[in-house]
């Protein structure tokens, strides 16, 4: 997907070199909850080899998802709850509104330990 692959590329040369920006990683919350955002922002001293296919949920910055057709309840409603519930302090919800790009921008409400939209960004 395109839209994942910018993401990640834009976040990488941004990022500070203790962060690193990688896609479709699965994060470790616990055993029954692993899910896997579109990009995520960790980091940099979890990331350890090529083969590593998850990160500790608490070495997770930012994790991004970017809403397609068929992921719209899953990406607005249960993985952003798991993201809190696993105490991710930045969430991006990332889609198409009226043929536009949107980010929805969200952060961890420490005393609520719920998401608070702090702003929304669309493409001219």
């Amino acid at each position: 997907m395109r839209a994942v692959r910018f993401f990640e590329w834009q976040l990488q040369s941004l990022a500070p070199e203790e962060f690193e920006a990688v896609r479709e990683f699965t994060i470790d919350i616990d055993r029954q909850n692993r899910p896997e955002p579109d990009v995520v922002v960790v980091r940099a001293d979890v990331v350890e080899d090529p083969y590593q296919t998850r990160f500790p949920a608490e070495s997770v910055i930012l994790a991004i998802e970017v809403v397609s057709e068929d992921s719209v309840s899953h990406d607005r409603e249960t993985k952003p709850l798991k993201y809190a519930r696993a105490k991710i302090p930045h969430y991006w919800r990332v889609g198409n509104e009226n043929g536009r790009a949107a980010v929805h921008v969200f952060e961890l409400e420490p005393t609520t330990g719920s998401y608070t939209g702090t702003g929304i960004f669309v493409s001219a």
